[in-house]
């Protein structure tokens, strides 16, 4: 008992730190994963899970369930979703008194982190192409058009709440892109802070329903097209993060705009993003990537 706490007491420690990275919008939880070295077997624990793992349930296959099970990581996994969620609800507390109390402030911040991650999601598509440019600019306007739908009221149904979930759980295996992030540009980030909060279990269900349905279904898709279309796939996603950013920059101008204090937090965003991507070029090479 104690040689099994001993050797998942450090994932459920990598899982907090995890949570804390995954509920900042501009801040991808696989990079900290890529930094406490557990990425390569989270991607293959999620990668792992499939139908077989259910229909050997359904059809009580008790030997061929233990196999899936063993296959899935099942026990890394849980721990390490345990301290992501024990992040998760110290953290909403944090996040939602800074949006009460210091909204231009923490959207700033926020800002300089996407900014920051898209710059460096760029700059691992290589070197200049007619091909990069153009799904540049096609990420640009696709973000430019997505945000424009945050000012849409979706309202905060159960199948709304699912349908982020799927969309925001793909972000784990996009390069450098955050789960927040796309909460936040479908609306939703301030409301399932709240949901955490305040342990709204129906809400909290429906969102990891989505999650659930995503892993199964979207990731890997997205994983073929960044593995076939790599640098085209970069330029779209920099584009997109660019584009979705007028968001963020909107509520900044609602609440009074920029002057220095709030620049200050900007380049604080661009600067704790490079210190990220330092920690992480140190640890394990300029070559190495991760989302």
């Amino acid at each position: 008992m104690n040689d099994k706490l001993s050797a998942f007491l450090p994932v459920y420690i990598k899982g907090i730190l995890m949570g804390a990275c995954d509920i900042i919008p501009g801040v991808s939880g696989g990079t900290m994963a890529l930094i406490t070295g557990i990425y390569e077997r989270l991607i293959k624990a999620v990668g792992n899970i499939g139908p077989e793992f259910f229909l050997t349930f359904l059809k009580r296959d008790r030997d061929g369930f233990l196999k899936e099970l063993k296959r899935i990581d099942l026990l890394f996994l849980i721990v390490l979703a345990a301290g992501i969620g024990t992040s998760f609800i110290l953290m909403s507390r944090i996040i939602l008194e800074l949006l009460n109390n210091y909204s231009a402030e923490t959207y700033s911040f926020f800002l300089g982190l996407i900014a920051a991650s898209a710059v460096l999601i760029y700059a691992g598509s290589g070197p200049l192409s007619v091909k990069t440019v153009s799904g540049l600019i096609a990420g640009i306007l696709i973000g430019l058009f997505v945000s424009g739908l945050s000012t849409v009221d979706l309202g905060h149904s159960l199948p709304v709440l699912f349908i982020t979930g799927a969309f925001a759980i793909c972000a784990m295996v996009l390069p450098g892109i955050s789960g927040a992030y796309i909460t936040m540009i479908m609306s939703q980030y301030e409301y399932m802070l709240h949901a955490i909060k305040t342990l709204s279990l129906i809400d909290i269900a429906a969102f990891m329903g989505g999650a659930v349905i995503g892993i199964l279904l979207f990731t890997k898709a997205l994983k073929y097209l960044i593995s076939h279309y790599h640098a085209l796939m970069l330029a779209v996603l920099t584009g997109f993060m660019l584009g979705s950013s007028r968001m963020l920059y909107g509520k900044i101008i609602e609440d009074g705009g920029f002057d220095t204090g709030i620049c200050f937090f900007l380049i604080l965003g661009i600067f704790v993003i490079a210190m990220i991507e330092f920690i992480r070029r140190r640890s394990f090479g300029a070559g190495d990537s991760g989302n």
